[in-house]
């Protein structure tokens, strides 16, 4: 029966404009808007990914909802003489994505705080909004817990910061493999950038 329930979830989730009203989801946007940027929440708004992605209803287990903006990398104007088609304020993506920035705000936000991983749960003209999931390495529920226990060691800290999550894993190309993925691994420093 819960299985059968998450994935209804799920499938709500991957078209959210043809599976919620518009009144819902323009409501709670402008809730979402009125709220602090990194806003502490009490569950998660999408249990399906949450689920997937390592949450638990348990001490130490902390969510957390955060908005970056939309868009592209924004640069302010050059004041020196050049055509604007070379001034370089359009059209350049940042390498890291908004959700690894959305990662890493949060990660900032609370130092003592591991972040496990994050998903998508809205968006609208000027801000995508994602949840992350974080982790209390030092309390002792997440410590004795055979599936996020090891959190607490030390290599595992600053792990947003370091690439580390799924979307920070996708951001350094590692989700590619065989052919033209020859210089990801271990990391792009390790082959002077090459890659990606």
């Amino acid at each position: 029966m819960s299985r059968s329930l998450h994935h209804a979830v799920r499938d709500t989730w991957k078209r959210p404009k043809d599976a919620l009203p518009q009144d819902y989801r323009r409501d709670r946007m402008a809730q979402w808007r009125r709220d602090p940027v990194i806003h502490r929440i009490e569950r998660p708004t999408r249990l399906d990914a949450a689920r997937r992605l390592g949450y638990k209803a348990k001490q130490g287990v902390v969510m957390v909802r955060t908005r970056v903006r939309r868009g592209g990398l924004r640069k302010s104007k050059i004041n020196m003489k050049r055509k604007p088609s070379k001034m370089g304020m359009r059209k350049i993506t940042m390498a890291k994505s908004t959700q690894r920035i959305a990662e890493e705000r949060v990660a900032r936000k609370f130092p003592n705080l591991e972040v496990l991983n994050s998903y998508w749960v809205g968006e609208d003209g000027k801000n995508k909004f994602y949840e992350c999931i974080l982790l209390d390495p030092s309390h002792p529920s997440i410590q004795n817990d055979k599936q996020l226990g090891w959190v607490a060691e030390n290599r595992h800290s600053g792990r947003a910061h370091r690439g580390k999550t799924s979307a920070g894993k996708r951001g350094r190309g590692l989700h590619n493999k065989g052919k033209g993925a020859e210089k990801l691994r271990p990391s792009l420093k390790a082959h002077q950038n090459r890659g990606k």
